[in-house]
């Protein structure tokens, strides 16, 4: 990944944090509003006084911007299986975990959640110290976790899933307008199967980038999302008795 293309994201996450939208930056740099969605889109075309304006806009310094990006990239890699511990056993700090990594504002939770602002600062601070996040001053909140970040195989996160999400999420035929099931089976080499599992990380990628592109909408405006991705050698346990051995 290009360090234009770190500067700019890292910009984005700013102007989010910061409840602005694109029409925001395009009234203050007097550009339309899909000239600063190319504009952003294609980052390297972006001068430095345009750079520094948009900064200014946020009340951030340039340089700032610079250290934010370059830290995105060092930012924490994963939990400890004790802290991933912590946030299965208090499913109020679960859920304001995954609502701070999906870009939720302070406001933006207390508006869609029944927590009030001091339990809010709590569970925040409890992330703060897990050092998943930056708890800033006017309860700002700034990403500490790297772009790779994994939670542990087999860890309490991913056995949350299995026992509690993954049973939940596929109670649906998957025939509204907005959802989409597939399987797909066939032969495979291992080389193969990286090539896919590579393709398949950039739809994951694809679906970030997707997200942030309607960072400029309102809450009432977007819908919690879910994609679940999954891939390995298998064959139904049904036919097993019909495999010569």
């Amino acid at each position: 990944m290009s360090e234009s293309h770190d500067l700019i994201k890292e910009l984005k996450r700013q102007l989010k944090q910061s409840g602005l939208h694109y029409v925001d930056v395009a009234q203050h740099l007097e550009l339309s509003e899909g000239s600063v969605k190319r504009l952003l889109a294609e980052g390297s075309q972006i001068s430095l006084d345009r750079l520094e304006r948009i900064c200014q806009l946020i009340g951030l310094e340039m340089a700032e911007l610079f250290k934010l990006a370059a830290a995105q990239n060092k930012g924490l890699e994963s939990l400890t299986l004790e802290q991933e511990k912590q946030l299965v056993d208090d499913k109020g700090l679960l859920l304001v975990a995954v609502c701070v990594v999906n870009g939720y504002r302070f406001e933006q939770i207390i508006q869609q959640y029944t927590f009030d602002e001091l339990e809010l600062i709590q569970k925040l601070a409890q992330l703060d110290r897990l050092n998943i996040i930056d708890l800033l001053p006017g309860n700002k909140i700034r990403l500490r976790i790297s772009p790779t970040f994994k939670w542990h195989t087999g860890g309490p996160i991913q056995r949350f899933f299995q026992q509690q999400v993954q049973e939940a999420f596929f109670q649906s035929y998957f025939s509204a307008e907005d959802e989409k099931l597939v399987m797909a089976t066939g032969l495979m080499s291992l080389p193969t199967n990286k090539k896919m599992q590579q393709k398949l990380q950039k739809v994951i990628d694809e679906f970030y980038q997707i997200c942030q592109s309607d960072d400029s909408l309102d809450m009432n405006e977007k819908h919690g999302t879910s994609l679940v991705i999954a891939m390995r050698r298998w064959t139904f346990p049904l036919f097993n008795p019909w495999e010569r051995k």
